[in-house]
């Protein structure tokens, strides 16, 4: 359920709820001694230059600490920004929640439950907590383990005694996850792609923003977004995107920390994302843009470990 708080409910609300979803003392990964460049390749001429200088002067003058993963299978692009530093996952590894739960009811060859459905929906649209609780208990780290060395995500480490928003992650896995939720594969039935999509594409409007800035209205948008904030390392935002149309199927993964605020890391992800979109879909002056609803500093779930 989405609340609304002032600046100062919003500061209890966050003290309470890192204290209640997360360990008090646990130490992030150390940022990076040096600032990587964004690599890019492409199989269109000229698209990969573009998007590198695009994509640096987004993140210029940003003090956040950005991972970047990108893949449009159309033109055969790729961009990678620290592609295997590991951030903690917040929000964003209920997506992985999702798929594993789908592929272990593939492999009993069963349907979800009523009560199954009504937490995925409320876990992935609502990003609620409980429900993620709840599904994260119920999967055990035995079947998430499996999931993730089927979908060969084998840099991810689920968090442990419970605090799922601590799971370690990184871009090029989440790119893996995004890829397997996009095309037909053998980890994931057509049906439970679809109801992956389906719910990132429900999501509430005050948590759509983030990947999906920018993109035109000539192509679908799904996002799953994470943000939590820690004693070490400031603000986690993150933000998970698929977009499909206008001869386009492309992903993107932007993991941040470092960020003063939560604000901060918002728009750090937006701009980059707005680059990638202009780059990749380029619009003409009748195209509308995608532009999120409101912004996260105006509405929040009741917990930050979103």
């Amino acid at each position: 359920m989405t609340h609304r708080f002032s600046r100062r409910a919003k500061a209890s609300v966050a003290a309470l709820g890192a204290a209640l979803l997360i360990p008090t003392v646990a130490a992030a990964t150390p940022a990076a001694a040096t600032t990587p460049a964004v690599s890019c390749t492409s199989g269109k001429a000229g698209l990969a230059a573009k998007l590198t200088k695009d994509i640096t002067a987004a993140l210029a003058n940003r003090k956040s600490t950005v991972a970047i993963g990108l893949y449009d299978r159309s033109t055969k692009t790729t961009c990678t920004l620290r592609g295997t530093t590991a951030y903690d996952s917040a929000s964003t590894v209920k997506v992985t929640v999702l798929a594993t739960l789908l592929w272990d009811a593939k492999k009993h060859n069963r349907y979800l439950t009523s009560t199954e459905t009504s937490l995925t929906t409320a876990m992935i649209t609502k990003s609620d907590n409980d429900a993620t609780s709840k599904l994260w208990k119920q999967l055990g780290l035995t079947k998430i383990k499996g999931f993730l060395a089927a979908a060969k995500m084998t840099k991810t480490v689920p968090g442990s005694g419970g605090y799922w928003g601590l799971t370690q992650e990184n871009v090029a896995d989440e790119q893996k996850l995004l890829q397997l939720v996009t095309a037909k594969n053998s980890v994931l039935s057509d049906n439970s792609r679809a109801y992956i999509q389906k719910l990132m594409g429900k999501v509430v409007s005050d948590q759509r923003w983030g990947t999906p800035a920018g993109a035109p209205s000539t192509v679908s948008v799904h996002v799953k977004n994470g943000w939590l904030q820690r004693s070490t390392h400031g603000w986690r935002v993150h933000s998970l995107g698929t977009f499909n149309g206008a001869g386009h199927d492309y992903m993107m993964s932007v993991l941040t920390q470092d960020n003063s605020t939560m604000d901060y890391g918002v728009t750090t992800i937006q701009n980059v994302a707005k680059a990638i979109h202009k780059d990749l879909v380029p619009t003409t002056a009748k195209t509308a843009l995608y532009v999120p609803t409101s912004k996260p500093s105006e509405a929040f779930v009741a917990t930050p470990a979103q």
